[in-house]
């Protein structure tokens, strides 16, 4: 893994334990491919690839702040 995706990995760690801590998501963790990062939303795991997880959580960080 090249130093962009090891700080795209780390930004999206960032964003889903802030997730996390604000009960947004259940739970999150490392992907089964290198390249997804595992985020559980309503109940339900989902792989995402790392750039789609970091837009899915700024979007629900956001859209949380907004209510």
């Amino acid at each position: 893994m090249n130093s962009t995706q090891t700080a795209l990995r780390d930004e999206v760690r960032q964003l889903a334990e802030e997730a996390f801590r604000s009960k947004l998501i259940s739970g999150h963790g490392d992907g089964p491919d290198i390249k997804e990062y595992q985020i559980v939303y309503q109940g339900k795991p989902r792989h995402l690839p790392l750039e789609q997880a970091r837009l899915f959580l700024t979007n629900l960080l956001y859209r949380s702040r907004i209510v």
